[in-house]
């Protein structure tokens, strides 16, 4: 990625510096919008976090939700597993799609994947398992861990959640995290506060079973940009 927005953008930063979260946001933010460095499109501003775990364990896995305060910037599309009270209460919840027999189907046959959020009710959960491989890879599988199976009487709050912004996060094979934290188009202070919350809810789920350093190294970016460090101090223990 050498283009001459990326350069131009690459000159506004010290590659080998930490900066403080704000700091490191208001460069971000220069970048998707100076003239010289601005894409076509409403680029997605990310968090990358390297993580001292080891993902061969079990009991090393990170995995959980947060709440972004400001959202996430775009519709995102729910769709529940239900049946019965439960289809209808997932109906009257505002979730785009209800999946049935006849979609698990399809999702199984076709790979339709057109929505961008999926929740289950435990008793639809060993529908899913044929699924899992399609759903798995993309982090749309629901898991009670992800706060993503819920009972009835819980479906309306988790799908307001998702349409607020509420996104899952789990550490890849290689020990780290992506987390988008919103849109180029967002102020600096909708950034800070996606940021923060993320940052916290990732702290707060540090396996026990991790020992030394926790947090290794973050990093600010947006699709098309170079990444800023970021100062952890504190928090990285």
């Amino acid at each position: 990625m050498t283009g001459k927005k990326y350069t131009a953008a690459a000159k506004l930063i010290d590659r080998q510096q930490y900066y403080v979260l704000t700091e490191a946001l208001t460069l971000i933010k220069q970048m998707v919008t100076d003239e010289k460095t601005k894409r076509k499109f409403d680029e997605t501003i990310e968090l990358h976090f390297r993580l001292g775990i080891d993902p061969r364990h079990s009991d090393q896995q990170v995995r959980s939700t947060v709440l972004l305060p400001a959202g996430l910037g775009k519709k995102v599309r729910v769709l529940v597993f239900a049946e019965g009270d439960d289809a209808r209460a997932a109906e009257a919840s505002g979730a785009d799609i209800v999946a049935d027999d006849q979609i698990i189907n399809r999702i199984a046959n076709e790979g339709w994947m057109d929505f961008d959020a999926t929740l289950a009710t435990p008793s639809m959960m060993k529908k899913l398992g044929r699924i899992a491989r399609v759903l798995g890879p993309r982090g749309l599988m629901p898991n009670p861990k992800a706060g993503t199976v819920v009972e009835g009487n819980d479906i309306q709050r988790a799908v307001d959640e998702l349409k607020a912004g509420r996104v899952e996060f789990r550490n890849d094979k290689t020990g780290n995290l992506h987390v988008p934290i919103g849109k180029a188009s967002f102020t600096l202070e909708q950034l800070e506060q996606n940021a923060s919350a993320v940052l916290s809810a990732v702290v707060g789920q540090r396996p026990s079973a991790v020992k030394g350093i926790y947090l290794r190294r973050l990093v600010v970016c947006a699709t098309m940009s170079p990444g800023v460090r970021v100062e952890l101090g504190g928090a990285g223990k």
